[in-house]
């Protein structure tokens, strides 16, 4: 399982000239990455009993991004799982009469590891929002790291959809897909903007200590 593997090993297998993990597993684990940067705030915040008033809260936030975390990895796995097919069409003879069909099969069931992925980052991101607004300010810079890893991701994961899509014959189909992956997009300029929030807070963090070193 490629989830098993060590962070070096994964890292030089999307290296190699395997067919997987690529660009979707890999958008997968950044993912997974970002969301447990904010699992890691989560954690710092109910060690603090400055913010017992929204331990609770905080509480459940944790349980829903390590429910997204897992997701996340698991879908490294789905995402090398649901291109096996695809690579192996594209290795059919041209004249083959199945190819046609056996290739849109593949390249639609090769868009949903994707989209699932896109999904789990926008939930990502609007986790990490919260969890700007209710945990320890000394991690904050933490969660812009998180939300603008799984920005990244959403990103990456957009790219498979697309140059899936782009080949598959059935074009009502394709547009759809198309139209969900775009919608999802969305979610980045929210990371965008949690991330800018996200550096004005640290550089008035900033500014405080050097005022109390004075």
């Amino acid at each position: 399982m490629l989830t098993k593997m060590t962070s070096c090993d994964f890292i030089d297998a999307v290296a190699s000239d395997a067919p997987a993990p690529g660009g979707g597993g890999a958008a997968a684990m950044a993912g997974a990455l970002g969301m447990a940067l904010g699992g890691m705030v989560g954690s710092l915040t109910l060690r603090s009993k400055r913010y017992e008033d929204v331990h609770a809260d905080i509480g459940a936030l944790k349980a829903r991004a390590a429910a997204l975390q897992q997701t996340l990895l698991e879908l490294v796995e789905r995402d090398a799982a649901a291109f096996e097919p695809l690579a192996a069409a594209y290795k059919i003879p041209k004249d083959d009469p199945a190819r046609a069909e056996i290739m849109e099969k593949a390249l639609y069931e090769a868009c949903l590891p994707p989209l699932e992925i896109m999904k789990a980052c926008a939930d990502c991101i609007g986790l990490h929002r919260e969890f700007a607004q209710k945990g320890t300010r000394m991690a904050i810079s933490d969660v812009g790291v998180g939300a603008a890893l799984c920005a990244a991701a959403l990103q990456g994961a957009s790219l498979n959809v697309f140059i899936n899509t782009a080949s598959m014959a059935d074009r009502a189909l394709a547009d759809a897909l198309d139209a969900q992956a775009l919608e999802l997009l969305d979610a980045v300029y929210r990371a965008d903007d949690l991330f800018e929030e996200v550096a004005v807070r640290c550089a008035n963090v900033l500014r405080e200590r050097r005022w109390h070193r004075q």
